[in-house]
């Protein structure tokens, strides 16, 4: 009786947390087809207006470009950097090798303004003018850990025997890397890539180091606030953002599935 009551309740208390963070996206949803420009519910009407004035507005596609930009190549950066690093960390032992490990992992654990700061203050010592390239290097920073964390959770599930049995038959480090422990961490990479991409395409912090006219598209975000005529084109800009990160983390998540489904049929 007792174990039913604990099964029913962690239903009840696993329902309520998923309305506690959903409610919030869906009420953004429903006010960006809000007829007027105030929030109130029940809403006035339904329309189409606000979707119309956020695709003829050249700021958001601008700030958007940016961001899209920015999220990529500190994705592509963070994602060579942080295999590497995990691949050597897992692989090899060497002197220092946990202080590497720390050191790769401590960006995430400071909060975003104390690594704003650092970067700041170390973009001035070494008289490095504010660019688009040192937002990425910015970025590169935080989101370099989320890959490291996925690829070397999965390395280290990885069974020896693999690449022992591969380099037996006459592949060498790199072969084997290719052909037998690239595939089975595929998945891993795959993850770690899409929430790097997502942190760094909705950091602020850093990117408030750019000294150009042109914002990214949470700096856009946060700026329109300000204003209450804009707040239901806000919505509607934040709205297509959670919707664009929602296929994309369900097309992950698909992925992986697929993925194991592989591996249990082929073991």
């Amino acid at each position: 009786m007792g174990s039913k009551i604990t099964h029913w309740a962690l239903r009840l208390w696993t329902l309520g947390v998923m309305f506690f963070l959903l409610a919030p996206l869906v009420v953004i949803i429903v006010y960006a087809f809000n007829e007027s420009n105030i929030q109130s519910f029940p809403i006035h009407g339904f329309s189409l207006k606000w979707v119309v004035a956020a695709w003829h507005n050249e700021e958001i596609f601008a700030a958007l470009g940016l961001s899209l930009k920015i999220a990529l190549l500190a994705t592509v950066i963070s994602v060579l950097l942080g295999t590497t690093a995990a691949f050597v960390v897992d692989r090899y032992r060497f002197f220092g090798r946990e202080t590497v490990s720390f050191i790769v992992v401590l960006p995430i654990a400071l909060p975003g303004v104390i690594t704003g700061i650092a970067l700041g203050s170390y973009f001035e010592f070494f008289d490095i003018s504010l660019s688009y390239w040192t937002i990425v290097i910015g970025h590169v920073t935080f989101c370099i850990v989320i890959v490291y964390n996925n690829v070397i959770a999965r390395m280290r599930r990885l069974p020896g025997s693999l690449r022992e049995a591969s380099m037996d038959l006459g592949a060498g480090p790199f072969r084997t890397f290719y052909r037998i422990t690239l595939p089975l961490m595929s998945t891993a990479l795959l993850s770690g890539a899409l929430l790097a991409f997502a942190l760094s395409f909705n950091e602020v912090i850093v990117t408030n180091f750019t000294a150009g006219a042109q914002n990214t598209l949470p700096l856009w975000i946060f700026g329109a606030l300000r204003l209450g005529q804009n707040l239901p084109v806000v919505n509607v800009v934040v709205s297509a953002v959670v919707i664009v990160m929602l296929a994309l983390l369900l097309l992950c998540y698909w992925l992986m599935t697929q993925a194991g489904t592989k591996q249990k049929e082929h073991p």
